[in-house]
């Protein structure tokens, strides 16, 4: 049975370049921090090869390996917010034309 094809194989450029960003932006975080492949991957509990993967913005890698660099440069805090509904505008849009289309019961 041939395989489904994956989303990984068929990132939408945006999210492409949203992820490969974030990796930039921790792999910055971790040289200004002086931190080496070697010492950085062990305190994430990933290979260095993951790591390597993660900061190139690989979309392979797990966002639990994006969430353990986050946390080890105080960041992981954001991760909450990122699809907050009390601030999705677009889903709100959507239930305002639900309600309206309702006849206004």
């Amino acid at each position: 049975m041939p395989r489904k094809p994956s989303i990984v194989a068929s990132v939408p450029r945006p999210v492409e370049r949203a992820i490969k960003q974030l990796g930039e932006h921790l792999h910055i975080a971790r040289k200004r921090r002086k931190e080496s492949l070697v010492s950085f991957s062990a305190r994430m509990m990933v290979s260095v090869p993951t790591l390597r993967k993660m900061e190139a913005g690989d979309p392979s890698v797990s966002i639990v390996v994006y969430a353990a660099a986050l946390w080890l440069i105080g960041r992981e805090r954001f991760l909450g917010e990122i699809a907050n509904p009390q601030v999705d505008a677009d889903a709100l849009l959507l239930e305002i034309r639900g309600l309206s289309k309702g006849g206004g019961r």
